[in-house]
């Protein structure tokens, strides 16, 4: 090896600056070069030097043109990377040693680009799944790539107008939103700036708020042609409208102020900036996209191999074998625990959360690396009964010898089992055959705290990918035939659909109707499970929202019942009405595991418009970790509605790749990633640099701890800061980047002088940016890292969906649901509210003394008066006051905790809301073993003062502000179902606060689940009444929060 080579360059790469590095080149001829280049060279102008520098070296006549060579290199994902884009700088390159390889081109050049861009993109070599030699993943990866990429075409032939729904779809407000704001602003006229592409003189054009894009358009034309008086006339239908300096579109048959941009415009008062756009830019993006989707596919259909045939085999149906399943527990490996214990497995049979048998329980061996058992291991079922979705589930843990005789006596105690590690595989492969063959199952850690049952059904049945650090189980599943075992298919199992009792009586009925309508109502006594069962018709026909009860309740461990009950299930699914989108949601839960109850949700699913599918596609995301196969309807439906729109694209790109880390999901999560790369070629290189983006932020950031941690002063550390994101890299990779935070904002130029760092322990970049076309218009984003953002963002998610709810009642609380995305391990960005201030600020700024601070009452009253002159205030105290409404009914549905006054802020227009949701579902702060909050929302009596207008005897006021707290409330209630459904599936995503079925409790009891109307509204009366009295608590707790943050 040529000397001077040192491994690992990523200290150069994130460092930043601009000098220059030493590279050594690798000729084909066998010449060795080295020479220093710019960091931020090309990788075009480096080839360029090498075949300068090479002109001296021997064999340089062998050489052929410089473009038969491309260079390679080991980038940091360990893979050997070919350097096909040229473009490339040396810095974003970022190779793993200073050594650039120059070989002669080979292969498909298109292809290899884009597999090295994917691999980049997703945070995993594609190689990676290749070297699975796994069947599944292949025959998945084959199948998802043919669905992407023919849907990529099949999009590419849409005329303009239907193509622009798929990449900028309209972001809308709920109708009946609009329809009250429409009334409010009839007497208002809108004021719209419009200008032409390619032109820089603009129009002020009047409408009414309720005119449609095309009026616009029109009057456009019109003014268009007085001015410059064209020689043929233009019509509105060949042009849309852009919103300036963001990609997005204003078109089809919604009123103007039904557009998010065009209402927020109207609340603020703020005139609309749009640019109208010829059809022939439209076609121009199209072409682009097409050609690049083009370019892969005809490649792709050149190397394509002929598929092998399928080899025809002997089988036999389960259900013809009356034997007990049993499977052999061979050893253990890499097993590190304390001497001193004995290592036991537990394995156990389930079909989603329930057990199917006895569990099996291990003989005790002692502790060493390679445990041995060879036992087998017999479950109490026959390899006729099971169920296809079974799966398989072990514990490792250790029991402490001196207390074996201890055990013995007492069996229920659990004290001195240690869990050590957990595994679950399934019984049947992703081809319906029973498992045969030895399997070495690389398990999963058991959190130290674990409690209850050690079985976790819930879990994953993937392997640990980590094989080297953690324990193992091998297991043989027996041959119990000399050939394959299939699951029958349900076309080979006939059961007649038979119909319910005719001899049922009315009480059968009124017990049915007690059943279904208790939404509590999750455990049954075995005679209402035979009630549901015998009245199942009864269900389907006047209860279908009951569906999920009537799971619930089917047997599935006995095969007779199983073939009797899986095919009349099915049978009845088929015939089943559609659910409700928003009710079907439920039936993904991890206990529900039969295809075809999965398949009839997704059925349902299907119903979800664009903007409703983006308002759970957290959820579905997370859901995914309950599938037990690659190929699933879910996956298909999730990636279908990605390519159809690129805001659920974009989303569902970030919402798999943050978790790319977790290895658990690291497969699944990456193939779905790849495959939605393939239908979305034109994507890669805004995701590309979106990731470059975040790179850096985390370069700058740990550039800004590694500053405090040295003590240096906040100014030095800020000027420093500024200085490195001025440098060329910095500037050039944090420029012109789509934001992760929403697709349609294009973070265009970042203001070096306005960004900063915050105070907090992480440090967190508050990076400002200008809008090239409007200067006026400003975007803010804070960076994160080393902060899990997901509750943050889960919480917010509910806030939104809540101001939908009451939107779509025509109730407008004016809540600030910023934005907050989790884009990797304790990573993420959340959006500037612009002028806005905490609580604290603002009474901290209106007093000499932190601790009489929190009680200065006419703190934010002079404020909102302060920024909102006489005939702006009334508007800036409604604001207050419906936010103020919002804000308290939804903290306290959700259980919101650690509200203090630093977490509050308000905007200068009086919005008030919350912000830091690290607490909730009732988990309160305390401090020395004493909650500190101890009311159920915040109400103080300065938001009272604000409320009141600063009148002590305003009482109208402060009771249209309760009636809107009890409006609000209300509609939550109806939607109560909608919310528990939410969060329930929300456990795969492994949060410390919601992890079980108990942390879900807190929000049936604040919803008043299974009450009725008026008992809810006179519990929320109660808690009202309780904040309201008890608000004096809640200002010593702001008080104390202040004097300790000053003091610190």
């Amino acid at each position: 090896m040529p000397p001077g080579v040192c491994y690992g360059m990523q200290d150069v790469w994130e460092k930043g600056g601009r000098e220059q590095v030493t590279l050594e080149f690798l000729l084909p001829t066998g010449i060795y070069l080295s020479f220093p280049v710019a960091r931020n060279d090309t990788i075009g102008t480096i080839k360029k030097m090498v075949w300068k520098n090479a002109r001296s070296e021997p064999l340089f006549s062998v050489l052929s043109d410089p473009d038969a060579y491309v260079f390679t290199c080991i980038n940091l994902t360990a893979e050997r990377e070919e350097l096909e884009d040229e473009s490339r700088r040396l810095c974003d390159v970022r190779p793993f040693m200073p050594v650039l390889r120059l070989v002669a081109r080979e292969g498909d050049r298109v292809e290899k680009l884009i597999n090295t861009q994917i691999s980049l993109l997703i945070g995993k070599g594609l190689h990676e799944f290749d070297t699975q030699k796994n069947h599944e993943v292949n025959e998945f990866r084959a199948k998802m790539r043919s669905f992407c990429e023919e849907n990529a075409q099949d999009r590419q032939r849409l005329p303009w107008h239907q193509w622009m729904k798929c990449n900028f779809p309209c972001d809308l407000e709920p109708f009946s939103m609009v329809v009250q704001s429409g009334k409010s602003c009839s007497v208002k006229k809108l004021l719209v700036n419009v200008k032409f592409e390619a032109s820089e003189e603009s129009f002020m054009l009047q409408l009414d708020p309720q005119d449609f894009p095309v009026v616009l358009m029109q009057n456009a034309l019109r003014k268009k042609a007085t001015v410059f008086r064209p020689l043929k006339q233009e019509k509105p239908e060949n042009y849309t409208l852009q919103v300036n300096g963001r990609w997005q579109f204003i078109y089809g048959n919604s009123p103007l102020c039904q557009f998010k941009y065009i209402f927020s415009c109207l609340y603020g008062g703020i005139k609309p900036h749009l640019t109208m756009v010829h059809h022939s830019t439209i076609i121009k993006y199209q072409e682009e996209q097409g050609g690049l989707s083009n370019q892969v596919s005809k490649s792709r259909s050149l190397s394509k191999p002929p598929p092998l045939p399928l080899k025809k085999q002997n089988t036999s149906s389960l259900w013809s074998i009356k034997e007990p399943f049993f499977i052999q527990l061979v050893h253990g490996t890499r097993v590190n625990t304390d001497e001193g214990m004995k290592l036991v497995v537990q394995a156990g049979l389930f079909h989603g959360g329930e057990l199917l048998c006895k569990v099996v329980t291990s003989s005790e061996v002692s502790v060493c690396s390679d445990p041995v058992w060879d036992q087998k291991l017999v479950f109490d079922i026959n390899l006729c009964d099971l169920p296809r979705m079974s799966r398989l589930c072990f514990t490792l843990y250790g029991v402490l010898e001196k207390t074996k005789k201890q055990r013995s006596t007492k069996k229920k105690n659990k004290k001195a089992d240690c869990p050590l590690a957990w595994v679950n595989t399934m019984v049947f492969d992703y081809k319906d055959q029973l498992k045969t063959g030895e399997f070495l199952l690389s398990t999963w850690p058991s959190a130290p705290d674990d409690k209850g049952d050690l079985l976790n059904p819930m879990g994953t049945v993937e392997r640990n990918p980590n094989i080297d650090s953690t324990a193992g189980l091998l297991i043989r599943f027996p041959s119990f035939r000399p050939h394959p075992l299939y699951y029958p298919p349900l076309e080979k199992v006939y059961t007649a659909l038979t119909r319910c009792d005719p001899s049922r009586c009315c009480s059968q009925h009124l017990k049915l109707k007690e059943i279904v309508d208790n939404k509590n109502h999750t455990e049954f006594f075995e005679h209402e499970k035979e009630l549901l069962w015998k009245l199942r018709l009864d269900v389907r026909a006047h209860y279908p929202e009951s569906l999920s009860k009537l799971l619930l309740i089917t047997k599935w461990n006995k095969h007779e019942d199983v073939a009797q009950v899986r095919t009349q299930m099915v049978c009845l699914l088929r015939t089943w009405r559609d659910l409700p989108p928003l009710h079907a949601l439920e039936l993904l839960d991890y206990t529900f595991p039969d295809p075809h109850v999965r398949s009839f949700t997704i059925r349902c699913l299907k119903k979800l418009g664009d903007e409703e599918l983006f308002q759970y596609l957290l959820q579905l995301v997370q859901v995914l970790k309950y599938e037990s196969y690659l190929d699933c309807d879910l996956t298909t439906f999730l990636l279908e509605r990605a390519l159809s729109n690129k805001k659920i694209g974009h989303f569902l790109f970030w919402h798999l790749r943050s978790e790319m880390h977790v290895a658990s999901v690291s497969l699944r999560f990456g193939l779905i990633l790849e495959a939605y790369c393939r239908g979305s070629i034109y994507h890669i290189k805004s995701l590309m640099k979106q990731i470059e983006a975040l790179n850096k932020m985390k370069a700058l950031n740990d550039f800004v701890k590694s500053g405090s941690q040295k003590s240096a002063s906040r100014l030095q550390i800020t000027e420093d800061m500024k200085l490195c994101i001025k440098q060329d890299t910095y500037m050039e990779a944090l420029s012109d980047v789509i934001s992760p935070l929403s697709p349609s904002i294009v973070l265009s130029e970042i203001c070096p002088d306005r960004c900063k760092f915050m105070d907090s322990k992480m440090k967190p970049l508050w990076l400002m940016y200008k809008n090239k076309w409007d200067h006026l218009d400003t975007v803010g984003i804070i960076f994160k890292n080393g902060d899990d953002l997901r509750q943050d963002m889960l919480t917010l998610q509910m806030i939104q969906l809540m101001d939908v709810l009451w939107k779509t009642e025509g109730l407008d609380l004016r809540m600030v649901p910023y934005g907050c995305l989790s884009t990797g391990n304790k990573t993420g960005l959340i959006e500037v509210v612009k002028n806005a201030d905490t609580i604290a600020n603002i009474q901290r700024n209106s007093s000499n003394n932190a601790a009489t601070a929190a009680f200065n009452k006419d703190a934010l009253l002079n404020w909102l008066k302060s920024k909102n002159p006489e005939d702006k205030l009334d508007q800036a105290i409604e604001e207050f006051t419906l936010s103020c409404a919002g804000y308290c009914v939804a903290t306290y549905v959700l259980g919101i905790g650690d509200r203090h006054s630093d977490n509050i802020m308000i905007r200068e227009n009086g919005q008030l809301f919350h912000i830091d949701f690290g607490h909730f579902l009732g988990n309160f702060k305390a401090k020395f073993g004493i909650n500190r909050e101890r009311v159920p929302f915040i109400l103080t009596y300065d938001f009272v003062h604000v409320i009141q207008q600063g009148r002590t005897n305003n009482s109208e006021k402060f009771e249209r502000f309760r009636e809107c707290c009890e409006q609000a409330y209300k509609i939550l209630c109806r939607n109560g179902t909608l919310f528990v459904n939410l969060f329930a599936l929300m456990r795969a995503a492994g949060l410390p606060e919601l992890s079980c079925s108990k942390d879900i409790q807190y929000l049936k009891d604040s919803l008043a689940l299974g009450r009725s109307e008026e008992e809810a509204l006179k519990n929320f009366k109660v808690k009202f009444n309780e904040a309201l009295r008890e608000s004096w608590k809640t200002k010593v707790n702001w008080m104390m929060h202040t004097v300790a943050k000053d003091n610190r």
